[in-house]
């Protein structure tokens, strides 16, 4: 059967403080969204238990920046996961503003699963990633 990833999105307002001295958005802002969102998502999909026995590290975030998000806008992140290799998760995100559905940027992120207690790698159960996907 095939599937589709569940896509997860919040919607978040520019803050005067997300401008920079070119007066639109900070990159930093960007990769802000994309990892608020992503714990967002996980922390929707899974039980507290779950969240206890595994932490995220990054070890990749690629940004590709279309269009500046400006003073008064607000954008909407929407984020999926991608299949998982043995170490590590794919997740994508897209960045648009919430008035006219622009997309403003579009970031991949590798992620890996660890133990919080020991920062060692390791496994998810199948059943926990098939969560993040429609049936």
């Amino acid at each position: 059967m095939d599937t589709q990833p569940v896509r997860f999105e919040r919607s978040f307002a520019v803050a005067a403080a997300d401008i920079d001295d070119l007066g639109h958005v900070n990159n930093v802002v960007y990769l802000r969204w994309v990892q608020n969102v992503a714990a967002a998502h996980w922390e929707s999909t899974t039980t507290p238990v779950e969240r206890a026995e595994i932490g995220w590290v990054v070890l990749r975030h690629e940004i590709d920046y279309k269009h500046p998000a400006k003073p008064g806008d607000h954008v909407i992140v929407r984020t999926w996961v991608g299949r998982p290799s043995a170490a590590t998760f794919e997740r994508h995100t897209e960045i648009v503003r919430a008035g006219d559905q622009r997309l403003l940027a579009r970031a991949r992120s590798l992620w890996c699963p660890v133990n919080p207690a020991t920062g060692r790698l390791r496994r998810i159960d199948p059943e926990l990633h098939d969560r993040f996907y429609a049936r």
